[in-house]
């Protein structure tokens, strides 16, 4: 059989799919086992990550090729980033809300970006439905995290962990349907 650059993305892309879907099914168990360390760790790395994404966008700010705009922005995003890790590092409750609506607009964006991605796509592609209901649930998860930021962290741990379940075994469906689809399309060549 062929293999050509078209099936080895197909064939790339279902596997990082899955790798993807089977880590957010582990990381939702793992916080409800474990809500209070799993909190705990997920607000500290959070502030550790907007620390670090604080120092990259400054210094990324200053590089050689960086037009006056991207400078600009570069700096007010990396100083918010200071600013939020601050806000992180000072109480445990402010980075976990300030996760909350990170995951929020993050879930938002990326459904956003499926479902528009799905609905435009050609009818009859493979996995286009799922596709669609994954944006959506994104999109819906996205915006309940948004307009209610959780305040408790019991909430916070059981919404998260069974929307990462959710979502992960969602994800897992839409890679073996981008793996048959992959199949079917390399079978006719």
């Amino acid at each position: 059989m062929y293999e050509g650059p078209l099936h080895s993305l197909a064939r790339s892309a279902w596997e990082s799919l899955l790798i993807i879907g089977v880590l957010a099914v582990a990381l939702g168990i793992m916080a409800l086992v474990w809500p209070g360390p799993t909190l705990v760790v997920a607000g500290i790395l959070f502030g550790i990550y907007l620390l670090v994404s604080g120092v990259l966008q400054l210094v990324a700010a200053f590089g050689p090729h960086v037009s006056a705009g991207w400078r600009v922005l570069s700096l007010v995003s990396g100083i918010l980033s200071f600013i939020l890790a601050f806000f992180s590092f000072r109480e445990i409750g402010n980075s976990i809300v300030l996760l909350a609506l990170w995951v929020g607009i993050s879930w938002l964006f990326r459904g956003i970006t499926v479902a528009a991605g799905s609905i435009e796509s050609p009818r009859g592609l493979p996995g286009r439905g799922w596709a669609i209901f994954y944006g959506a649930m994104l999109i819906i998860g996205g915006v309940a995290l948004v307009i209610w930021p959780i305040h408790a962290i019991t909430t916070l741990t059981l919404v998260a962990g069974w929307w990462l379940i959710i979502m992960g075994i969602l994800e897992v469906v839409y890679a073996f349907q981008v793996r048959n689809g992959a199949k079917a399309v390399a079978g006719r060549l």
